[in-house]
């Protein structure tokens, strides 16, 4: 197999794992960091590549169809860490526009290809994700909710790239009298 069709099985199956996993809901936000140049196998920022980027837009823009999540593309650190939406997304969330158009240099391979790609993309500065991936380490934390659980999936590589998805849950408070289940509570339904 090419190393182009390893890419694409990676990326598929981690998808599947993301569908399967009960933590995609419509509406959610799900951020994506990635370094094509971990993908590829060199070090993060030396060598971006928009052919490893477009192989997994096309399977990411599939998930988001398929689960109606909304999906933000993390830039690199020279754009501090800002994200690639659409226009709607950011109007959506009330999210903060900034003045940039990422470049394979000055943004990241993943995030310049997703802005030619997508209709309509903005930059903005920062969001409150619901899930994530996370291609080679580029660190999504500051931009998910708090609290952030990892996911334990099966697919931890994306060629060359290690690979962490996580997803937020909301914050459990109170105290030992706390209850954080319906059931415990004595509340049917869903």
């Amino acid at each position: 197999m090419s190393f182009k069709g390893q890419v694409r099985q990676n990326i598929e199956a981690l998808s599947n794992e993301w569908r399967r996993s009960g933590h995609l809901n419509e509406g959610d936000v799900f951020v994506v960091g990635c370094s094509t140049s971990e993908v590829a196998g060199e070090r993060i920022g030396t060598s971006g590549s928009e052919d490893i980027a477009s192989i997994l837009f096309e399977e990411l823009e599939t998930l988001r169809s398929e689960a109606g999540v909304l999906i933000a593309f993390q830039c690199c650190e020279h754009l501090n860490r800002a994200l690639v939406v659409e226009r709607e997304t950011m109007q959506r969330l009330g999210l903060d526009q900034v003045s940039v158009i990422p470049v394979p240099r000055a943004g990241g391979a993943m995030a310049s290809f997703a802005y030619k790609t997508m209709k309509n993309p903005v930059v903005v500065e920062a969001i409150k994700a619901d899930c994530g991936i996370d291609i080679g380490e580029t660190m999504i934390g500051m931009h998910l909710k708090p609290v952030a659980v990892p996911l334990r999936f099966d697919q931890r590589m994306i060629g060359n790239a290690r690979t962490t998805a996580a997803r937020s849950r909301p914050k459990l408070i109170g105290g030992k009298r706390a209850v954080y289940d319906r059931e415990t509570a004595g509340i049917n339904g869903d």
